[in-house]
């Protein structure tokens, strides 16, 4: 029987008709493999991962596969998206025994959950050096009967060995201006200058290491940090990972030259990428920049968002390819010339291939091409170009679309609200701003829940409005909490800032070791064979540093010593490891930058109808001081409390001058002079280069 029907996650749907017996992650099913005395087979995956597709079918869809499957093992098939506990602690297991991770992840463990044999992908035929799926089966299945002591054994050993991976913080300082520069040197030295970037193929957008390069430019005026975020963006929105038609980018290029990407399209890397491109048209000015920033937005609100008001997790890879009728992997969005003559016309279809990078050998798979923006390509007409586009975007929209992960992740959402209620409010979109207000909201009404008489708790995931069963994790808080703090800022509702404080307590009370250290898991959440705690960025901030960076906003926000204090100690792991891993700390050292800058704080007040209150408003957003805070509101009348002073505490005591909205500004408790002049405010809020205060 397989008892995937009734879940919530979109990913163990697609697996709810498979002829396996699958359990979803529960106890009972742990229990079942002790009843039975038989392995645990894990399988991990999520809904837009196409090489999770292809072993679905080839195996899980194979009735002997299945039937072999289900008399030996007891079969758990997981959502990494939905318990990415679950899938760090064995992810962790297979990479360090193996040397490489991936999903599908396959693992093998006891019926107590100790992991004893590791891989990814399996064949069903042999193939490339790789045994077959039926042949790991067979050969599990007779270890476990005949050599029952030896994997007892390895099981133990693999356990004890992650048990003993618990990090050692030695509660180190936060990072110092030097430990930023050795991370910017470190980064010179793996920089791609030719192509942008860092490494080699495959090559994924470093998101978080962008938003450091530019507020350490905006620190210290370094040109060589600002360089290397203008070229690398400039290179990916010129490349295949980039949608051309659509808005969007792909989770990755599988070249180094940002050609043929990997074509699923993740919430969480649009996000990121979204505001990263608004801040650097924030800090140049770049019309790319801009552009860029604006048709991300509008492809989350078009293609991702849900009926609910939150947004979807992903598309696929993967479409029917109308040629042969089956999945095939880029099928949406590669086009032949043959293709563009026939939706365009001989002329414009010569011109769209010329401009798009369109071959007749193609760039990706049968004589097909991603299209891009080559440096070389010709001088056209805007508006020819424009009109061009548009219509073969109709015909694509004729075409079978990949599938859509409908889950709303909580940690995602949050990375959306921050981009779309930044990107309305630098672009004059106030519908963009709508809708983060709209997501935020459903995180509140939906995600937020009490259990047992306990205070609420933020769930990981819904879908369809039905809150999931699984239990928020630190990521979920830390860029929550960062989405209602930007999401304050921009619209002076200072009930988001208040919803973000009541996250970072949870954050404070449950996550937080004695130490300073953070833990991915709740104090009381699921015991696993460990608990998991990674301070590293993957293609998400890490928790522990979205984390940091919430409460360092926060405290900005309130003077809150308390939550300021575990920021800096949170970031002591920055100092160690920022100067030796600089692409796997990006979003921590981004974090610094803001700690290394004040962060500045900035109280905004003057009647809501007033435009010098809005001019002054739109200065202190657009400042580019790393991670600046900013409260709007009413002044106070006849000496008493300001409408908005008791939710934004900068308010407090701020009046207009000589009767003229005001602006304050504050950094490492100094306070500027108030002032009516958003001039003059941009360059209260300007920082000396090189000043490294």
């Amino acid at each position: 029987m397989n008892r995937l029907a009734g879940v919530t996650s979109p990913y163990l749907l697609q697996h709810a008709d498979n002829p396996v017996d699958w359990w979803p992650w529960a106890p009972e099913a742990f229990e079942e493999a002790k009843r039975r005395d038989v392995p645990v087979l894990l399988s991990v995956g999520y809904s837009a991962c196409h090489w999770c597709h292809v072993m679905a079918h080839e195996s899980f869809e194979d009735d002997d596969t299945a039937a072999y499957m289900n008399e030996h093992f007891v079969n758990v098939k997981v959502d990494r998206e939905e318990r990415p506990d679950v899938d760090a602690v064995y992810m962790e297991a297979v990479q360090a025994a193996t040397g490489q991770g991936g999903w599908p992840m396959t693992v093998f463990l006891t019926p107590d959950a100790e992991p004893f044999y590791f891989g990814t992908y399996f064949p069903p035929e042999p193939r490339h050096g790789m045994p077959s799926f039926t042949q790991v089966l067979e050969g599990i299945s007779t270890a476990w009967t005949g050599r029952r002591g030896e994997v007892a054994e390895v099981a133990q050993r693999i356990t004890q060995d992650l048990a003993g991976r618990q990090l050692d913080y030695g509660r180190a300082a936060a990072p110092g201006p030097e430990e930023a520069a050795q991370a910017l040197l470190a980064l010179t030295r793996e920089y791609d200058a030719a192509r942008g970037g860092f490494g080699g193929a495959p090559k994924f957008p470093p998101s978080m290491v962008l938003e450091f390069l530019l507020r350490h430019h905006a620190r210290t005026g370094a040109e060589g940090a600002l360089q290397m975020a203008a070229d690398t963006c400039e290179a990916m929105a010129r490349g295949g990972i980039y949608d051309q038609l659509g808005g969007g980018f792909a989770r990755y290029s599988v070249d180094r030259e940002w050609v043929v990407p990997h074509f699923e399209k993740m919430l969480y890397d649009n996000a990121l990428l979204c505001r990263v491109y608004a801040h650097l048209w924030r800090a140049t000015g770049s019309d790319l920049a801009r552009r860029v920033a604006l048709e991300t937005a509008d492809f989350m609100v078009r293609e991702l968002r849900t009926p609910e008001g939150g947004f979807a997790s992903a598309l696929d890879a993967d479409s029917e390819d109308p040629r042969t009728g089956k999945p095939a992997e880029g099928a949406y969005y590669a086009w032949t010339p043959a293709q563009l003559e026939e939706v365009l016309g001989a002329e414009d279809g010569a011109l769209a291939a010329a401009c798009f990078g369109v071959t007749q050998e193609g760039t990706f798979e049968h004589g097909a091409s991603v299209l891009r923006l080559p440096q070389d390509g010709p001088v056209v007409d805007a508006g020819r170009i424009a009109g061009i586009r548009q219509r073969l975007l109709a015909a694509r929209a004729a075409r079978p679309a990949p599938g859509r992960d409908d889950k709303v992740v909580a940690a995602w959402n949050g990375l959306a609200v921050a981009a779309l209620a930044e990107c309305g409010a630098y672009f004059d979109r106030p519908d963009l701003v709508e809708r983060a207000t709209e997501a935020a909201d459903l995180l509140v009404r939906v995600h937020f829940r009490a259990e047992d008489g306990r205070a609420p708790r933020l769930a990981r995931t819904s879908k369809d409005g039905q809150v999931g069963a699984n239990a928020g994790v630190l990521e979920d808080y830390g860029d929550v909490a960062e989405g209602f703090l930007a999401l304050a800022a921009v619209t002076g509702e200072g009930v988001w800032l208040e919803f973000a404080g009541f996250l970072l307590d949870l954050v404070l009370d449950r996550f937080t070791a004695e130490d300073g250290s953070l833990y991915d898991t709740a104090h009381d959440a699921e015991r696993l064979i460990r608990r998991p705690q990674d301070p590293t960025d993957t293609a998400a901030p890490s928790g522990w540093t979205a984390a940091a960076g919430a409460l360092l906003s926060y405290a900005a926000h309130t003077g809150s010593e308390a939550h300021r204090t575990a920021a800096e100690r949170a970031l002591g792991v920055v100092r160690a490891l920022g100067p030796r891993v600089p692409r796997f700390i990006g979003h921590g050292l981004a974090v610094a930058e803001a700690l290394l800058d004040g962060p500045r704080e900035v109280a905004v007040v003057g009647r809501p109808d007033d435009p010098a209150r809005a001019e002054l408003h739109r200065a202190a957003l657009l400042a580019t001081a790393p991670g600046a805070v900013v409260a709007v509101g009413e002044p106070a009348a006849d000496g008493g409390p300001g409408a908005a002073e008791g939710e934004f505490p900068l308010l407090a005591g701020r009046t207009p001058v000589e009767g003229r909205a005001a602006a304050y500004v504050c950094r490492h408790f100094v306070c500027a002079r108030p002032t009516a002049d958003p001039v003059e405010l941009a360059a209260q809020l300007g920082t000396a280069a090189g000043s490294g205060s």
